[in-house]
C-alpha cells in the first residue's frame, strides 16, 4: 500500500508495483550507484523515471529538493522518499537499506586491505592516484548540479555567495542552508519566477500525449491518518534507534572512549550537516584530522577514493572514518575487530537519523506540493548547495596537488592558502589528465579512476612516488 491514498482515475496510470516486484528495481539502483550523489540521482532519475515511469519529473524533483534540505545523504534519502510514497514505511526502508547495502560492504573489506596494508608503496600509490582522479569526480559534481539548479540570474547569485561565505570566510553549512531557504521562502511567496522549480516539458513535448506515471503530477490528496499514523510511528522508532546507543556507550564507557566520540561526532554532523556528502567532507576531514587525531591529511582523500569507487552514497567514507579511528585505539580488541565495529558504528549513527528525517517530514511535505513559498525555499537551497559543492573541490585541489597549505586567519577571513613551493608536479599531472579525460573525451568516472589508479602505480614503480 502506498503511503498516500489513490486520488486519481485508476485507468489514467499504471498500476503500482508490489513491494516484492520494487525489492530487484532497488537492489539494482544500489548496485548503478557510483560516482557521488550527483551520479547517483541521475541513475535513479532514469531507472525510476524515465524506465519504470514509478513518477513524474515533479514528483521527483520535489523529493529531491526537500531531501537537499535534509542534513545527510540527499541520494539515500530520495531512495527512502520514494519507496516511502509507493509502499509506506516498509517501502521506505526497503529501498533506503538497500541502497546503502553495497556501499557498508564494499567499504569494509576496502578498509580492512588499507589498514593491512596502506603503508606499502604500491598500495599508497594506487591511492596517490585515486586522489588525483577524485578532484575531476567532484568538478563533474558541480557542473552537474549546477546545470540542474541555477537557471537565472537569482540562483547564481546564491551559489556564488554561498561559496564565498564557507570558503573564504568559514560560515556554518546550517547557517548557509537557512540564509537560502528565507531569501527563496520570501522570493518564492511574492510569486517571483526566480525562484520557482522548474517543471515539466515544454515545447513539443507539452503538445504531445502525456507520459503516464505511477505517482503522477495531481491528486496528492490528504494525508490518510493511517499514513500519518505510521509515519510518527516510524519517526520514533529510528529516533530511538539512533540516539539510545549513543546514550549508552556515553555512559558505559565515558565520554574520552573512541566508541562514545564517534557515535556522538557524527551524530552530530547527522544533525547539523546539509547539502549531501560533497558539502559536508570539508569540514568532517578537518575535524578528523585535526580534532581527533584520527585520520592523517592523506588518508581522508584515500578514503573518498574508496568511496568514490564503490556503489552506495559517497557519505560511506564515515564508515573508513569510524575504522580507523577505532583501529588505532583498540584498547583490549584486536585492531582489526575494533576497526569494524568503529565504522559499523559509525555507519549506524549517520544512517539511523535519515530514516527518521524522511518518516518525520516527507508526509506533510507531500501534500504541501504546489506551496510557492515551500517551492522557493527548496529551490534556493538547491542553488546554495552548489556553491558548497565547489568549496569542497577547491578544498581537494589544495590537498591533493600541494603537500603543504598554510591558513590565513585575519580581517575576518578563515581560509587554507597553498605553499606554492610544495606543489607536487606528478599529482597536478594526473589532476589535469582526468580532468581532460571527463570533460573533453568524455570518460566515465569508473575508467578515469582506474586509468589514474594505474598512473599512480606506474609512477611508484618508475620511482617518482610511494
Amino acid at each position: 500500500m502506498s503511503a498516500l491514498p489513490d486520488t486519481s482515475d485508476a485507468n489514467s496510470r499504471p498500476t503500482p508495483p508490489t513491494l516484492r516486484e520494487a525489492v530487484p528495481v532497488w537492489a539494482r539502483v544500489a548496485a548503478l550507484s557510483f560516482g557521488g550523489p550527483a551520479g547517483q540521482i541521475a541513475v535513479m532519475h532514469r531507472i525510476i523515471v524515465d524506465e519504470k515511469r514509478w513518477m513524474s519529473e515533479n514528483r521527483f524533483l520535489h523529493a529531491l529538493n526537500y531531501c537537499m534540505l535534509l542534513p545527510g545523504p540527499e541520494a539515500q534519502q530520495l531512495a527512502t522518499y520514494i519507496g516511502w510514497l509507493l509502499h509506506g514505511t516498509k517501502g521506505g526502508l526497503l529501498a533506503g537499506g538497500l541502497f546503502i547495502l553495497p556501499g557498508i560492504i564494499a567499504i569494509m573489506i576496502l578498509s580492512w586491505i588499507y589498514a593491512a596494508f596502506g603503508a606499502v608503496g604500491i598500495v599508497a600509490a594506487l591511492f596517490f592516484g585515486l586522489k588525483a582522479a577524485v578532484l575531476a569526480v567532484v568538478l563533474q559534481a558541480v557542473l552537474r548540479v549546477g546545470s540542474k539548479a541555477l537557471k537565472n540570474n537569482a540562483m547564481i547569485a546564491l551559489a556564488a555567495t554561498a561559496f564565498v561565505a564557507i570558503f573564504f570566510f568559514g560560515a556554518p553549512f546550517p547557517l548557509i542552508v537557512l540564509g537560502a531557504g528565507v531569501i527563496g521562502y520570501f522570493g518564492g511567496r511574492a510569486g517571483l519566477k526566480a525562484f520557482a522549480i522548474g517543471g515539466g516539458h515544454a515545447g513539443a513535448k507539452a503538445q504531445a500525449e502525456p507520459v503516464r506515471y505511477v505517482l503522477d503530477d495531481a491528486g496528492e490528496g490528504t494525508l490518510s491518518p493511517q499514513a500519518r499514523a505510521d509515519a510518527r510511528r516510524a519517526a520514533l522508532i529510528a529516533l530511538a534507534l539512533w540516539l539510545v546507543p549513543v546514550g549508552l556507550l556515553w555512559v558505559l564507557l565515558g565520554p574520552s572512549d573512541v566508541y562514545s566520540q564517534i557515535a556522538l561526532f557524527f551524530s552530530k554532523m547527522a544533525m547539523v550537516t546539509f547539502g549531501g556528502a560533497y558539502a559536508v567532507l570539508a569540514y568532517v576531514a578537518q575535524q578528523a584530522v585535526d580534532g581527533f587525531g584520527w585520520l592523517k591529511p592523506g588518508e581522508m582523500l584515500d578514503g573518498l577514493g574508496m568511496a568514490e569507487t564503490t556503489p552506495g552514497p559517497l557519505i560511506m567514507v564515515l564508515q573508513f572514518v569510524g575504522f580507523m579511528a577505532a583501529f588505532r585505539a583498540p584498547g583490549s580488541l584486536p585492531p582489526m575487530l575494533a576497526g569494524t565495529l568503529g565504522g559499523l558504528l559509525a555507519t549506524w549513527v549517520t544512517f539511523a537519523p535519515c530514516f527518521f528525517w524522511i518518516f518525520l517530514g516527507a508526509p506533510f511535505i507531500e501534500v504541501l506540493r504546489g506551496n510557492k513559498a515551500l517551492a522557493g525555499a527548496l529551490s534556493a537551497i538547491t542553488a546554495a548547495v552548489v556553491g558548497v559543492i565547489l568549496n569542497l573541490a577547491l578544498w581537494f585541489a589544495l590537498h591533493t596537488v600541494f603537500r603543504q597549505v598554510v591558513p590565513v586567519e585575519a580581517f575576518g577571513f578563515d581560509f587554507d592558502r597553498p605553499v606554492w613551493a610544495s606543489l607536487d608536479p606528478y599529482a597536478l599531472a594526473l589532476s589535469l589528465a582526468a580532468i581532460v579525460a571527463m570533460f573533453r573525451f568524455r570518460w566515465g568516472m569508473l575508467p578515469t579512476l582506474a586509468a589514474c589508479s594505474a598512473a599512480g602505480m606506474a609512477l611508484h614503480w618508475m620511482g617518482a612516488v610511494g
